[in-house]
């Protein structure tokens, strides 16, 4: 009897076990308040951007203290190549240099930071600012695609949605565009938004015109 009691008991605590396994229990993670230190350099913003989009600030805790511009450099490449990080080139060794100043060894007085850090050269940026905006590139470099579809929720709303909430607002597109710039949290839920501070205001607002067409 004692056995056969214990096979019921057993029984019981399997079925609700694997209950709970295919009904499954909601989970609330608490928010992630880990922010990146702020710094002058321009791989601040970008690491700002790009990098929180796939992991929080807390990433950075977990690499040996003291490393280098070369081996930050390496590891932020490491993100492109391994886990395709939307990030060319230039983001790389920006990001790097940032995180050499802010979390490794490295000074922002020194030369290959200063040469990482520099901006276009104006000829580069009079050449993009003349040519016309191109929104699908700019959605593909800054991986908004990851988080957003037009027409179905992925981590962020769908455009089509964002649409519809702007819809028949006079400053629709303009609140949108900041939005995109800025970033945020609360409007769509509590995962944040990383901001895309390295849009210029016009390519926000083709970014913003273009959501609300959807």
């Amino acid at each position: 009897m004692k056995h056969k009691l214990r096979e019921c008991v057993l029984v019981g605590v399997a079925l609700a076990a694997m209950t709970a396994l295919v009904v499954g229990e909601e989970i609330h993670l608490p928010q992630d308040v880990s922010r990146l230190r702020a710094s002058p350099l321009p791989g601040y913003a970008l690491a700002q951007q790009k990098c929180g989009i796939c992991h929080s600030a807390d990433y950075i805790n977990y690499q040996p203290p003291g490393m280098n511009q070369q081996q930050w450099t390496a590891e932020v490449r490491k993100m492109q190549q391994s886990y395709g990080a939307p990030l060319d080139d230039a983001d790389i060794a920006r990001i790097g240099a940032y995180l050499a100043v802010t979390y490794g060894s490295a000074r922002a007085d020194d030369a290959a930071v200063v040469a990482a850090s520099a901006s276009p050269a104006a000829g580069a940026r009079a050449a993009q600012a003349g040519s016309a905006i191109d929104v699908p590139a700019l959605l593909g470099a800054n991986a908004c695609l990851t988080c957003h579809a037009t027409d179905r929720k992925i981590v962020g709303p769908a455009f089509h949605a964002i649409a519809e909430k702007y819809r028949g607002k006079a400053d629709a597109q303009s609140t949108v565009a900041a939005s995109i710039r800025n970033g945020g949290v609360g409007k769509w839920g509590e995962v944040p938004m990383p901001p895309m501070s390295n849009l210029s205001e016009a390519q926000a607002m083709a970014v913003a015109a273009f959501v609300l067409r959807q």
